[in-house]
């Protein structure tokens, strides 16, 4: 069996690192871009060096942006009382793109997990209970994934915050969703969930 080139194949083993990509993924795009030099391999190359180049964390929340802060720490309009707390950055794009929050972000970096050996000191828990110590937070929103480890964050950050309302988003039902597609914890947050008509 032939291999791809030399260039080809680290090509391939470095997409396949991506999430959602495994090798054979990773080699079917890399054909493609191949095939596509000039209209998608050529412009996404330069692309990817001026991020590389340009992007940072930004060293208030955690978002990122070009900058020292992020847009949404730089806007002034943004309500300063509220911080969001969300595991990483996608879960951060996401609250955006709902356009239903227009407070001030944090983001964690990830979920505490003993298995994993990760504590609050390897994510950005201090720089949290940093900022709620030196800005005018009146509440603290837990965004986090209803998992083992989402919860035990959000258990942990609710026992070190005190006099700050610590609120969590709402678990249950989804909009549109039918009930016989759901599995029991959903359901079961649902009804604990629930509220008047």
């Amino acid at each position: 069996m032939t291999r791809p080139p030399a260039d080809l194949e680290t090509l391939i083993e470095l997409m396949a690192r991506l999430p959602g990509l495994g090798p054979r993924s990773a080699r079917r795009a890399v054909l493609h871009l191949v095939k596509k030099r000039g209209q998608l391999m050529v412009p996404l190359a330069e692309a990817m060096a001026e991020v590389g180049r340009t992007v940072r964390d930004c060293v208030n929340c955690g978002n990122v942006g070009t900058g020292d802060l992020c847009a949404i720490c730089a806007d002034e309009t943004r309500a300063t009382g509220q911080i969001c707390v969300v595991e990483d950055v996608s879960d951060l794009w996401a609250m955006e793109r709902a356009s239903a929050y227009k407070g001030r972000y944090h983001v964690l970096g990830g979920t505490l997990s003993a298995l994993d050996a990760v504590g609050p000191d390897e994510l950005r828990i201090p720089k949290l209970l940093d900022r709620i110590r030196t800005e005018e937070v009146s509440e603290v929103i837990l965004g986090l994934a209803a998992t083992i480890d989402g919860q035990t964050t959000a258990h942990y950050i609710a026992d070190q915050l005190g006099g700050v309302e610590v609120t969590s988003l709402a678990q249950g039902v989804p909009v549109g969703g039918e009930l016989d597609y759901l599995d029991e914890g959903t359901i079961g947050a649902a009804l604990k969930a629930r509220r008047a008509l």
